[in-house]
């Protein structure tokens, strides 16, 4: 892999990994388009998801600060405990998936494009559906409780199919259970830290203790780590700010029309 092929695609995983637009989805189309390796391309993935859990760990610095005081210096149940409290109830699916079927997920991956251009319209329609439900509700929305943590929970698990965005498909089940929409793009984006990190953490000792190979260079991983981070930054703070204004109809519209080109051209 190239420092160019590096920043194009570090680039495309921090714009999409928080956009609802599936960020493996265009990480496959990114890797067949540029030809590159699939080792190269497992090593890449570790070091861009680490970058973009970086990358929501500064936009969203005061949120995790504050959960952590409040978690962490005082014996009683508060806020903070039961915020994190429902974090970790929405990780049980997710866990479920990676400790059981962690190799049924990856033969997903790397097998043509066909299944991504399928998951990318079924994302089009969740947003599309979940803001056409939110402008029709009279009131606000409520905070995200228990129920509606497992079964955003349960969405983020079905989203580990590339094509089928994670952020898109949380935000929109999130609203779909009428949880406001100020809350939901946090939680989304707070949920999924560890999952990726402790991801990327046991993909990285796989490496170190050679159950792994990689041919990928020093130079391509800085460039794709730093490329995938700096952007990650934009898409984190833009996506909050685009749910807040019921903006989804858009990305549902991109994700329709990259998905149905990519069936076409994998098809014909």
């Amino acid at each position: 892999m190239s420092w160019l092929q590096a920043l194009i695609l570090g680039i495309v995983q921090g714009l999409t990994e928080f956009l609802p637009v599936s960020s493996s989805g265009h990480l496959e189309i990114g890797q067949a388009l540029l030809g590159t390796s699939g080792e190269e391309n497992l090593t890449f993935a570790i070091v861009v998801h680490a970058a973009t859990v970086l990358s929501t760990l500064v936009v969203l610095w005061r949120e995790v600060a504050q959960l952590f005081r409040g978690t962490f210096t005082s014996l009683r149940w508060n806020a903070e405990k039961d915020y994190v409290a429902k974090i970790l109830v929405s990780m049980i699916p997710v866990f479920i998936v990676g400790m059981f079927f962690k190799d049924q997920v990856e033969s997903f991956f790397g097998n043509g494009l066909l299944l991504v251009g399928i998951c990318l319209l079924i994302t089009a329609c969740l947003l599309a559906l979940s803001e056409w439900l939110q402008k029709r509700r009279q009131n606000a929305g409520h905070e995200v409780g228990y129920k509606d943590a497992i079964i955003i929970g349960i969405a983020q698990a079905c989203a580990v199919l590339p094509g089928l965005s994670r952020s898109g498909t949380t935000i929109a089940t999130g609203l779909l259970c009428g949880v406001k929409k100020e809350s939901v793009a946090q939680f989304s984006f707070l949920m999924v830290l560890i999952p990726i990190l402790g991801e990327a953490l046991l993909d990285g000792l796989k490496l170190l203790q050679g159950e792994l190979t990689s041919e990928l260079g020093l130079v391509p991983a800085i460039v794709g780590f730093v490329a995938a981070f700096a952007t990650g930054c934009f898409a984190c703070r833009f996506m909050i700010e685009i749910v807040r204004r019921q903006r989804l109809v858009w990305f549902a519209l991109y994700c329709a029309l990259v998905g149905t080109a990519t069936i076409i051209a994998t098809v014909c």
